[in-house]
């Protein structure tokens, strides 16, 4: 097993590894059993010990669910989180109940608001019957233990959201590009600081697309520059047991040189608006 560099998950919370496996990459597919489990088994035997996924990953929950279900044991040391993107209390508790059935928990680690991206939004998650009392109850019952928030979309809006809401985490975009636009990596990260949350990265690598190792841009390089620019742990998705050696191997390496970071920011800034392509447009 590696040995991987570890963080608190909140003041009172366990300890995780600095990089874990998201929801992306392979286990967003369905009917690729067999290619999901190798990754998920290679994660666990390299001793990553953070798991995402989300209901809008395609086949990701029950793809986990039945490596638990087989490996019991492995369940233990695992921090496993996941997601809703109802914005309804009554939507968002039938994902939770959907969500703990699939994995077969009793439990979730953390569980995140998903994906929140306008004003909309927000009213309707804060409502009466909103997805936020969800939440709340959720944490008072002892069904989750953590209450996160994620969004890629408008760093105003995720702003909005941890001044607002009682998280323990917020999970943004960290990446070159994110650095040179400003919003996520600066602002919202701060004020996440400030309240004591766990930031969590993720768009490290672009879903790929800013891998160009004919140009120096390696996924090695990436990963480890988001690691050395703010969050306490990243996650990114996996389609290959040889990917999750390197998210392992990035984790290991510590920080990019001085020159190197400048290296990375200089190749991204000609197109750094483009380059954050999951924004959206205000």
């Amino acid at each position: 097993m590696s040995s991987l560099p570890t963080t608190t998950f909140t003041l009172q919370g366990p300890q995780v590894t600095r990089i874990g496996l998201g929801g992306e990459g392979i286990l967003r597919t369905f009917g690729r059993q067999a290619e999901a489990r190798s990754v998920i088994q290679e994660a666990l035997s390299q001793g990553i010990t953070y798991f995402d996924t989300a209901p809008a990953y395609s086949g990701s929950q029950a793809y986990l669910g039945s490596v638990w279900s087989e490996q019991p044991q492995a369940r233990q040391g695992i921090f496993h989180t996941s997601k809703s993107a109802e914005r309804s209390y009554s939507g968002a508790l039938k994902d939770l109940d959907n969500t703990l059935q699939t994995l077969g928990f009793e439990s979730l680690d953390l569980w995140q608001i998903h994906d929140v991206r306008t004003s909309e939004e927000i009213r309707r998650i804060e409502a009466q019957d909103g997805a936020l009392k969800a939440f709340i109850q959720a944490k008072k019952e002892g069904r989750i233990k953590h209450i996160g928030v994620t969004g890629h979309h408008d760093p105003h809006i995720l702003l909005n959201c941890v001044q607002n809401w009682p998280l323990d985490s917020v999970l943004l975009p960290v990446n070159p590009a994110e650095t040179l636009v400003g919003g996520f990596s600066d602002h919202v990260l701060q004020e996440a600081r400030q309240k004591g949350m766990v930031v969590i990265g993720m768009k490290c690598l672009g879903g790929g697309q800013y891998v160009q190792p004919r140009t120096g841009v390696t996924a090695q390089k990436l990963l480890r520059y988001a690691l050395d620019n703010g969050p306490d742990l990243i996650i990114a998705g996996c389609s290959w047991p040889q990917e999750v050696q390197e998210l392992v191997s990035a984790g290991q390496s510590g920080p990019l040189e001085d020159s190197e970071r400048g290296e990375l920011e200089a190749a991204f800034e000609p197109n750094a608006s483009r380059l954050a392509f999951y924004r959206g447009t205000r």
